[in-house]
């Protein structure tokens, strides 16, 4: 979130100077501040389609680089990995990922994708928006639109991005909400595998207890009595409100239990792996069981990305791959114990694929003609193909599919209105899933009825 002033009128951020302790300090603005901006347009937000829809809330494992779909979920003869058979029959992947293969009942395949970027900051921005950059306007995230489509739920903050990345900050921009307004960003989160990991913006200094705060607002309410009997206006009670919500915050053990990982058992912490990877997909885990609407797990961006311009197979090999079936796996198996995957949809994607021969360096480079990604969970039908490459993976057989139809199909497991358009500052409509050519996107209907 960038700093800005408060929605609120009235020059009254004095008065409210005491939220600043455990808040959003950081970021430039009060979490009291957040909060009422936030709930400006939270009212607008789809209540109805919550109740007729199964999916609520999304955890977006990003492989950033663009992992190699012959090498993954679409294996050709041009790759140094066999094919294996999943638990659905006809249905094939590398040898690269055996424990996903046996969950391939809960995740389907897209086998078409096809973008229209090629180098890693326009892709991951068209990835994520559905359009091109555009010098003149910034578009929001998918996440951010169903952030703002689906509302707050419980205290937790809706929309979360962990962790932050190690360099090259500006990717975590792509993510963001852009004129949706920054309540809409997500909340960008410190490394979860770090020893001592916390979340500083939820926590009050240790020079101040959750008692002294309350003497604070004890004070602040009879400051209060005196001066309303002089002004007596309406946005004193969504003052209050904010005010209960960012105390609640601040003061609920709830919330900090959601980003407590030391509650989580060694067990769990091995079984999704003790790396930024792991630790990353674990939290967003808690968080979706707490209420968050939309996690990004981004973990590779703190390791080794997926970006193989060099010892493409070794790097798949030894690393990437075998992380991604840890990892992936044990997300899939978590949320089915603990009855979330019905309501939880998992996505594994990168912003494009990788050429389906090897440079000299033994690498694959970016390749947007055809890639693949998996999804599954919140209702979307798994085991199931869609589209196909041809016989080397480097074009479209059948079906391309956009971003834009990706977009559909996830807003439509919400029950979203996916055709719905956005009026920019600027008078000009958006489409909230994008496609080719600036069409709408469609809903697979392989995935969604």
């Amino acid at each position: 979130m960038k700093a800005m002033k408060s929605g609120c009128s009235g020059g009254h951020t004095g008065r409210r100077d005491f939220l600043r302790v455990g808040s959003l300090g950081a970021l430039g603005i009060s979490l009291s501040q957040y909060l009422e901006l936030k709930s400006a347009v939270a009212a607008a937000g789809a209540d109805v389609a919550e109740k007729k829809a199964k999916a609520r809330s999304c955890i977006l494992l990003w492989l950033p680089g663009g992992p190699s779909h012959i090498d993954m979920w679409d294996p050709k003869p041009n790759s140094s990995f066999k094919p294996i058979s999943t638990r659905v029959p006809g249905i094939q992947v590398s040898e690269l990922v055996p424990r996903i293969a046996q969950h391939m009942d809960k995740l389907s395949i897209v086998r078409s994708m096809q973008t229209e970027e090629d180098n890693h900051p326009q892709g991951t921005y068209y990835a994520q928006t559905g359009h091109r950059p555009n010098p003149a306007m910034q578009f929001p995230s998918f996440g951010s639109i169903l952030t703002k489509e689906m509302g707050p739920r419980n205290s937790v903050p809706a929309h979360v991005l962990v962790p932050q990345w190690k360099a090259e900050r500006q990717y975590e921009k792509f993510f963001e909400a852009a004129f949706l307004g920054p309540q809409y960003n997500p909340m960008v989160v410190p490394d979860p595998s770090v020893k001592g990991f916390s979340v500083t913006d939820i926590n009050l200094p240790r020079s101040l207890t959750p008692e002294r705060l309350q003497d604070r607002r004890a004070f602040l309410k009879a400051w209060d009595q005196h001066y309303r009997r002089r002004v007596e206006v309406a946005e004193f009670s969504n003052m209050d409100s904010f005010q209960e919500q960012a105390l609640k915050i601040v003061l609920s053990p709830e919330v900090r239990e959601a980003f407590d990982l030391s509650k989580e058992t060694e067990k769990t912490k091995e079984a999704y792996g003790k790396d930024p990877v792991g630790q990353s997909v674990l939290l967003a885990r808690r968080l979706v069981e707490a209420g968050s609407r939309f996690v990004t797990a981004s973990g590779y961006n703190l390791t080794r990305g997926w970006d193989t311009h060099a010892k493409n197979d070794a790097e798949h090999k030894d690393y990437l791959a075998p992380t991604l079936d840890r990892t992936l796996s044990a997300l899939l198996e978590d949320l089915e114990d603990r009855g979330l995957l019905e309501s939880t949809v998992v996505i594994a994607m990168g912003e494009f694929g990788r050429t389906p021969h090897l440079n000299p360096d033994l690498g694959r480079d970016h390749w947007w003609h055809c890639w693949s990604l998996v999804l599954g969970g919140g209702g979307i039908q798994g085991g199931q193909v869609v589209g196909a490459s041809d016989d080397r993976g480097a074009y479209i057989k059948e079906k391309p599919t956009s971003m834009g139809d990706v977009f559909a199909t996830i807003y439509k497991a919400f029950g979203i209105d996916w055709t719905k358009a956005y009026m920019t500052p600027i008078g000009r409509p958006i489409k909230i899933a994008n496609s080719f050519e600036d069409k709408t996107g469609e809903p697979m209907k392989e995935l969604v009825s």
